[in-house]
């Protein structure tokens, strides 16, 4: 495995970072569980082979993630890296970060968390529930206790926002020490403030290195820039990813074995993109536009709906049409899903509460409407 200094925080991370929020589930008696065999298989898999560092949050998986992969990492916790993350919606005065931070370390049953996030910010809930509350404080008193070992934060807002709450964590004398934020080939809108956050000293992570599973297709964009033998779009994605000098570590959500074999072996590969080779990766970004006409990246942060629709499930059906040509499939993928009872816009109740989540800013509605219509003309 590939390990790069993670900022100043003295440690060193893997390239590849193992997310937990899309472990292996099943549902039974109307309630969610977490097959914990096979997701231990996964854990286990991936830490035998290099990977160190661990993320998840307490509504992953239907609120189970956590415990599942404290279960996991139980017998090798001393030798890995578990992150963690803080919902500011939960907190009404700074007592309530103790008492959060507090849960998540007894659903992992650890003593510790490595990296404990303020889960999601943007200007606001920093200088209104942050500042506001001096949780810079409570997370340092946690840190001297020996709860947290570092206080980080994972981002959704405009970038500019992100020197903002560097600079005013800086300013109360409490530094951020590591960030958590989305990048791809797709998407590089942070990439100047990841360069801003490294210079400061801070260990940086992307979060969806390869676009919500759209950079999954085949392509032969790496043998017309390298004259190289064509790889595989997401090997092309996380090498691109991990080609930039800024970024300490790929974090990607694993579903499945197979999956963590095949990104374990990016992670371990010595061969890396050469400065030119990843200046043309980034130029040849306009190519892929196309890519992003719907950019929902499959988080699952608008899930639970109300109505029960499966948003995401949705979303990737269409783009499975619209990005890869797969229209018969995507045919196909929609009308199995409403035959099996799959909720879909006419059920839905216009609460907006899926908009409200999104870290994307899909105006979802008007989304799933335009997308289903396009889906059911084929």
């Amino acid at each position: 495995m590939n390990y790069n200094d993670f900022g100043k925080t003295g440690e060193k991370v893997s390239s590849l970072g193992f997310g937990c929020m899309r472990l292996p589930e099943y549902q039974e008696n109307e309630k969610w569980f977490i097959d914990q065999d096979k997701a231990s298989e996964m854990i286990g898999y991936a830490f035998e082979n290099g990977v160190n560092y661990f993320d998840t949050a307490p509504y992953y998986c239907n609120k189970n993630s956590e415990e599942a992969l404290g279960k996991a990492v139980k017998k090798f916790r001393s030798k890995v890296m578990l992150s963690t993350k803080i919902p500011l919606e939960v907190v009404k005065g700074p007592s309530d970060y103790r008492k959060t931070l507090e849960a998540s370390l007894k659903r992992m049953d650890t003593d510790y968390v490595d990296f404990y996030h303020f889960w999601g910010i943007n200007k606001g809930s920093f200088d209104d529930i942050i500042m506001q509350h001096d949780l810079l404080l409570e997370a340092q008193k946690a840190k001297e206790e020996g709860l947290i070992r570092h206080i980080s934060f994972s981002f959704h807002d405009e970038p500019q926002s992100i020197k903002y709450i560097i600079d005013g964590s800086i300013k109360r004398g409490i530094s951020m020490e590591t960030m958590l934020v989305q990048y791809n080939l797709l998407d590089r809108s942070n990439e100047e403030m990841l360069a801003y956050a490294a210079s400061k000293g801070l260990g940086t992570v992307a979060m969806g290195p390869v676009g919500g599973g759209r950079l999954s297709a085949p392509t032969d964009l790496y043998t017309k820039l390298t004259g190289k033998p064509a790889i595989a779009t997401y090997e092309l994605a996380f090498k691109f990813v991990l080609g930039n000098p800024n970024l300490s570590c790929a974090l990607s959500g694993m579903e499945t074995l197979d999956m963590v074999q095949k990104n374990v072996k990016i992670g371990n590969d010595p061969a890396v993109l050469s400065e030119m080779e990843w200046e043309q990766l980034g130029k040849a970004m306009e190519q892929l536009k196309k890519f992003s006409e719907l950019y929902c990246t499959g988080c699952k942060y608008c899930q639970p709906c109300p109505s029960e629709i499966k948003i995401p499930d949705i979303f990737n059906f269409y783009n499975n049409h619209n990005v890869y040509g797969l229209t018969e499939t995507a045919k196909n993928q929609f009308a199995g899903y409403r035959k099996d009872g799959g909720k879909a816009i006419s059920d839905c109740i216009d609460c907006g509460v899926c908009e409200k989540k999104c870290p994307q800013h899909l105006k979802i509605r008007e989304e799933l409407a335009r997308v289903e219509k396009i889906l059911l003309s084929f």
